[in-house]
């Protein structure tokens, strides 16, 4: 796990501190991790780069900042809608919901590169710093969704296993109709939004009783 970032880091005006996290969003969101150029990051925030090393430990510290508030950004947008949504039942609710996400992230370029930056990462020590990061965040929202639509007698069968399968489609939704070579079984490439829902609602039936 990586470590938190310094005091410095936490110290810093709140403007500069986003100019650092604008600047790592953009470079990471472009081209990874660990293709990602510190001094670019450095230059583009306008400050050294060995004032990187004030803020971060190393550089699984940054990375796993820059997951963290791509993660919180992701949040912030998306759970108030949830709220929102006027769903029969669960197998509607996360048809919609899933709808929600995919629109969302056809309009947040950024976002979505910093999202696929952490999902196909090939580092092994860079990537168990990130998806630890995205995986908290995704149970923290998914688990209690599920566990209730159970306790409602909505969902049959493991909740565990309903729960898995969600960590596996929602991050794939992000990318798959945004990127090419993601999706080789129904074209998710370049579909529309109604397509996409259309795949989500066959793709959560065997697992949702029929019923999505």
């Amino acid at each position: 796990m990586a470590e938190l970032p310094t005091d410095v880091w936490r110290n810093l005006p709140a403007a500069k501190r986003e100019r650092v996290l604008g600047a790592a969003l953009d470079e990471f969101a472009a081209l990874g991790y660990s293709r990602g150029s510190l001094n670019v990051i450095a230059r583009e925030a306008g400050i050294a780069k060995g004032s990187l090393f004030q803020y971060f430990t190393d550089k699984l510290d940054l990375f796993a900042t820059v997951a963290e508030e791509v993660s919180q950004r992701v949040r912030a947008a998306i759970e108030p809608r949830l709220g929102q949504l006027e769903s029969p039942n669960f197998a509607e609710f996360v048809v919609d919901a899933l709808d929600v996400w995919v629109r969302w992230f056809a309009e947040h370029p950024v976002e979505r590169g910093v999202t696929a930056a952490t999902n196909l990462e090939m580092d092994p020590a860079v990537r168990a710093a990130v998806r630890d990061v995205a995986h908290r965040h995704y149970l923290e929202v998914l688990r209690p969704l599920v566990v209730a639509a159970v306790e409602r007698g909505e969902v049959d069968g493991d909740p565990d296993v309903l729960i898995a399968w969600l960590m596996l489609l929602v991050p794939h939704l992000a990318l798959a109709p945004f990127l090419p070579g993601l999706d080789p079984v129904f074209g998710l490439h370049g579909a529309s939004p109604e397509t996409v829902r259309d795949t989500v609602r066959r793709l959560l039936a065997p697992l949702l009783g029929g019923k999505a």
